[in-house]
């Protein structure tokens, strides 16, 4: 039984994605769960998108259900993540993340077994809103 939200992605973030996993030497786990996201994914132009949902580069608010903690993060390339808050697109979360509208909610592994529960409450920026998106 399929129990992942629907999620919508831009063609240019399927195309930058596609040649991330191109790129990679090594193709784990992670690679693996991404390339499923894209593969079920509906694809749309970045004039196309609906605002309240999560794109590369997208600053997200959401939830954990089971502690109510609110966290900010910002979906990223691998080469950008690191800073406070920026969640690679090949980590879980950020892999998760990839798509969703706001109101929809992803379960997420935690260490230890546990799974967390995180709903999207709000895409805080999104660059194809804002306009800022690169061709």
């Amino acid at each position: 039984m399929n129990t992942q939200p629907p999620i919508t992605i831009t063609r240019l973030d399927l195309q930058r994605l596609e040649r991330l996993l191109d790129s990679l030497e090594t193709y784990g786990p992670a690679a693996e769960a991404l390339e499923a996201e894209l593969s079920r994914a509906q694809v749309v132009g970045h004039d196309e998108v609906p605002p309240g949902v999560v794109t590369m580069n997208s600053r997200v608010h959401c939830r954990e259900e089971g502690s109510g903690k609110d966290y900010h993060l910002t979906l990223v390339y691998p080469q950008d993540a690191g800073g406070e808050g920026q969640v690679s697109i090949l980590a879980p979360v950020g892999c998760a993340l990839l798509g969703l509208s706001v109101g929809q909610h992803i379960d997420w592994p935690a260490p230890g077994g546990k799974t967390l529960r995180l709903t999207l409450l709000d895409v805080e920026y999104q660059p194809e809103a804002a306009g800022a998106y690169a061709h």
